[in-house]
């Protein structure tokens, strides 16, 4: 069987409160870290998230 072309991935945010979102990203097209510009409820404004693993 062939590999997911999609891989699940951790949206960290970078303000420090522990808050994330899942999404998904296609490996083969964007091989750099994802940076997306994101709510964050409990800094309550929008705020960089990075990328990391799931554990």
């Amino acid at each position: 069987m062939a590999k997911p072309a999609t891989i699940k991935i951790r949206l960290n945010s970078t303000v420090g409160t522990g808050f994330f979102y899942v999404t998904k990203k296609n490996p083969r097209n964007m091989t750099e870290k994802m940076v997306k510009r994101k709510y964050d409820p409990i800094a309550k404004k929008h705020v960089e998230f990075k990328e990391g693993k799931i554990k």
